[in-house]
């Protein structure tokens, strides 16, 4: 198993201990730890039941641990107030699968739902900011006034990304942000996130599956597996982890082709 200390000086901006959750006999965490640092983006990773989707919502305090603590910005989310959760919840901004947008809501109203909830703002004031978020994340002026269903699902997955974005977080939560998408959409979706990562100083944490996305963009890769984080560090750290799972996973003929192509990213970034 691999160390999972952090490093750096600077606290976690997330830290989670000994969780444990379960969905009646069904164990999903147990004893789990995970440090996750300031401005980074770790991507989350494991095979099918492992609990990533679920560790996330933990983490956003849409689940409630059974046993262990998140401590988030340094405060438990487990243990604050109503008061105190919504104060926290402002600092971060989550994205679900396909986006979950509201269906009866346009894009921009999409976008604005979060601020009417968080703040008080003038409505025009509101609409101009919701505006300026769909515009960051490469959707059209004339996408704001379209309604989910009108929308590709690469469209819907922007403006979902726009909605986590709306009230400037510190983190953001990016559950499969590229399911479903061909190879090319789902490239530009990682060169979104990292763009915006750098641009706006995000933290990004990101579940998913695809193999190019932790070549492409993640600074490291959790590895969720007997209901634990087996092991967490970066891309080449991954390939030395002796796991069945894992070296199948990371030394597979799709991870091969995804080495290739994630090391030509990485240089273009470095250009």
């Amino acid at each position: 198993m691999m160390d999972k200390t952090d490093q750096t000086s600077e606290p976690p901006i997330i830290k989670v201990r000994g969780l444990g959750k379960a969905f009646g006999s069904h164990v999903v965490h147990e004893g789990l730890d995970l440090d996750v640092r300031r401005g980074e983006i770790i991507g989350i990773v494991g095979g099918s039941g492992t609990g990533k989707s679920v560790l996330l919502q933990q983490i956003v305090g849409l689940l409630t641990p059974d046993a262990g603590t998140i401590e988030v910005f340094g405060e438990n989310v487990t243990g604050t107030s109503p008061e105190e959760y919504r104060a926290l919840r402002r600092r971060w901004g989550v994205m679900f699968q396909d986006g979950a947008l509201f269906s009866s809501l346009t894009v921009r109203q999409n976008v604005e739902a979060p601020m009417r909830e968080q703040l008080d703002l003038p409505d025009d004031l509101r609409e101009t900011l919701a505006g300026i978020k769909v515009r960051m994340v490469g959707l059209q002026q004339n996408a704001q006034t379209k309604f989910p269903s009108e929308l590709s699902g690469g469209m819907r997955k922007r403006a979902g990304f726009a909605r986590a974005i709306a009230l400037d977080p510190e983190i953001v939560f990016l559950d499969e942000p590229t399911a479903g998408l061909d190879p090319i959409g789902a490239a530009a979706f990682d060169t979104l996130i990292r763009q915006l990562q750098a641009a706006l100083g995000l933290t990004v944490f990101l579940v998913t599956h695809d193999l190019d996305s932790l070549h492409a963009i993640c600074d490291r890769v959790a590895v969720l597996a007997e209901k634990k984080v087996l092991a967490v560090g970066t891309m080449q750290e991954m390939l030395k982890v002796d796991h069945p799972w894992v070296h199948e996973y990371f030394h597979g003929p799709r991870a091969r082709a995804a080495l290739s192509g994630g090391n030509q990213n990485n240089d273009e970034k470095v250009q």
